[in-house]
């Protein structure tokens, strides 16, 4: 008899089959391995639900002011600590409560406080490396404000996950809304319902109507996307979701169609405001510091108003007061809005990076920055005119050098660079349009990008492309500058140096490699041919030089009279002279010359504009300073020669 065969508990490969059926799984083997993977998962569940407990919330009394400082380690300013005012639930309106729940999680009160769908999309967001997002409910968000970093890592969303199953078997929704209410980030410095209605509307939150309400509400998606009075832009998307959420506080039975009706104008918020420990030129700094902590860790405003931060900047303390002093005492010289009203409006901006690594050394972003909020030094809105014109030559030089490398070089044509170099000097625009057909305007873009300028800032590839309609900030373009000065190597301009929380190392602030944008040689003729033209721009100043800016570029008064520029490098420490003859604001020692502890000295461009507050276009510069000053063309030669001699 032949003896019965051994059943296998697991019949895979499955006996009796043949073909492709014997390797296909069972219906058995399919449910048993999905079971069992449940099973594993629920366990894994329940170790992890039990392992994580809910925090101390009062770890948020603990949060600290963010601290900035300067290139030498001492303290710029202390920002902060948090702007919070924590509020009972019934001192904020019940129509301001619907539209911040009909904004961020209408579910809010049916929910158990988790979104699986919200959670599987940010994981798929994090592991396909596309924008991270929340998809939280009320209660996640509440998790993540009162007891998590703003980290956006897959340990910590399975965190916020069980915090919130816990909270929300542990809180009444009334406690969660409050918490989430008072501990939200609304942008302008404020945390917190109460904090934002002051910050926005000058009034307690019991205060705000519902037209505010669904303001404030829409906030809570990104005031940095959102905030009103940031752009125009920012403008369309906060009047575009405010009208969503008092449409959709309709359609979820929270307000009648009759009451909507009322709302109908969009309630603009109070001009924005700076603290006044961020007065002069702080502010600006700050701005610009921060912009470079968001670009280079993926960090919001949001989680830098959370506190605790250490950062440490490159601008030079003295570099900054007397680039602030410079353009002080030229304006206090030269306009007078009593008098002419030619010079109302008129604005300048600055900005110092050093050659070589790219770090930005000092800025001149306006009169104040807690009265003047756009900052000049990092604005693109002027056009660079002439100031544009030398990339154009650049980009002659450097097809040449690539074509004939030691070559004898054939007789210069229309657009060639030996052309090119002498309309520069006598400030002629028509052989930069012809350069322009002959090189071919992409190649010029491409240089100016590699050069340092953003696209964003670039003008439409038009005929007059290569006169300068683009429109760079100082900071880009001086940084762009830097090009001729460092031997055609261009390094992008930074503003942190390293970065720290509560005594931790925030990493992102590694430096790259300077990239050789054109051939040494070509850096070099640049170099030669913008020292004659620093020249020509500083003589009106006044004063005998005993030596030229190493490299300087500046706008001529045909420039469509919109904006002035004036962009230069000094010489090295030890090769300036007092003049014999000096006169107020020229020349410039070699041992007050603005310069690091490396030796490598500063590029600097200013520039002059007139902008009407809510105007479209810039203001003419005609009659700016009175007659002498060219259409106020000479005033940014005089600030950077009042900066090399603000010791």
């Amino acid at each position: 008899m032949e003896g019965r065969k051994r059943r296998r508990y697991i019949d895979y490969p499955r006996n009796g089959r043949t073909g492709v059926r014997r390797w296909l799984p069972s219906w058995r083997l399919w449910l048993g391995s999905g079971g069992f993977v449940l099973l594993c998962l629920a366990g894994l569940f329940a170790v992890v639900y039990v392992k994580i407990d809910i925090p101390n919330e009062n770890a948020l009394a603990a949060q600290e002011a963010t601290v900035y400082y300067w290139a030498d380690g001492s303290q710029m300013v202390s920002v902060g600590a948090v702007n919070r005012q924590n509020i009972a639930l019934d001192k904020v309106p019940k129509h301001v409560q619907n539209a911040v729940i009909a904004a961020e999680n209408a579910t809010f009160y049916k929910d158990h406080g988790v979104s699986l769908t919200g959670i599987a999309r940010a994981a798929v967001n994090m592991v396909s490396g596309g924008d991270t997002q929340g998809g939280s409910t009320i209660t996640q968000q509440y998790v993540k404000n009162t007891y998590l970093s703003p980290d956006q890592t897959a340990t910590r969303k399975v965190k916020e996950f069980i915090i919130a199953l816990k909270v929300n078997n542990r809180k009444s929704k009334s406690e969660i809304l409050r918490g989430y209410l008072n501990t939200s980030w609304f942008g302008r410095g404020s945390n917190g319902i109460q904090a934002a209605a002051h910050a926005y509307y000058g009034i307690d939150a019991k205060d705000l109507d519902p037209s505010q309400g669904a303001l404030l509400a829409a906030l809570l998606k990104g005031s940095e996307q959102y905030d009103p009075g940031l752009s125009k832009a920012n403008h369309a998307r906060a009047v575009a979701r405010w009208k969503w959420i008092l449409d959709r506080l309709v359609t979820t039975g929270a307000m009648s169609e009759q009451e909507r009706a009322h709302y109908r104008t969009f309630p603009e918020p109070r001009p924005m405001a700076k603290p006044t420990s961020q007065a002069g030129q702080i502010g600006y700094l700050v701005d610009v510091a921060n912009k470079f902590v968001k670009s280079a860790t993926g960090l919001t405003d949001k989680d830098l108003a959370r506190g605790g931060y250490r950062i440490h900047t490159t601008f030079d303390k003295r570099c900054t007061h007397q680039l602030e002093k410079a353009v002080a005492d030229v304006r206090k010289k030269n306009l007078d809005p009593k008098k002419r009203t030619e010079d109302t409006y008129a604005e300048f901006g600055a900005a110092s990076v050093r050659p070589g690594d790219g770090a930005i050394v000092a800025l001149y972003g306006g009169t104040d920055a807690t009265s003047h909020f756009v900052n000049n030094a990092d604005t693109s809105a002027v056009p660079a005119g002439s100031a544009f014109k030398p990339f154009v030559l650049a980009t002659a030089l450097q097809q040449e050098a690539e074509r004939y490398g030691d070559q004898p070089r054939p007789v210069d044509t229309a657009g060639g660079a030996e052309e090119l170099r002498g309309a520069l000097m006598r400030g002629e625009s028509a052989p930069f349009v012809q350069a322009g057909k002959k090189l071919g305007l992409e190649r010029i873009r491409d240089l100016v990008l590699r050069a340092g300028l953003h696209k964003e800032s670039l003008a439409q590839l038009e005929q007059t492309f290569p006169l300068g309609t683009s429109a760079p900030s100082a900071i880009r373009l001086a940084s762009a500058y830097t090009t001729f000065a460092g031997g055609g190597q261009h390094a992008e301009p930074y503003a942190v140096t390293k970065m720290s929380h509560q005594g931790k190392g925030v990493a992102g602030f590694a430096r790259g490699e300077p990239q050789q944008v054109l051939a040494p040689a070509v850096a070099q003729e640049m170099t030669a041919t913008l020292e004659g033209l620093g020249w020509r721009a500083l003589s009106p100043v006044g004063g005998e030089w005993a030596r030229q800016p190493v490299a300087a570029g500046a706008t001529e008064s045909g420039d469509r009279m919109k904006s002035a520029w004036f962009v230069g490098t000094p010489p090295p420490a030890g090769t300036w002279s007092r003049p014999a003859k000096a006169t107020p604001g020229a020349g410039v020692r070699a041992d007050r010359a603005p310069k690091e502890a490396d030796g490598a000295e500063p590029t600097t461009a200013i520039t002059l504009f007139r902008n009407k507050p809510g105007a479209p276009q810039l203001l003419p510069l005609n009659g700016v300073g009175g007659p002498d000053t060219g259409l106020g063309t000479s005033l940014p030669p005089r600030v950077w020669a009042a900066y090399q001699n603000a010791a």
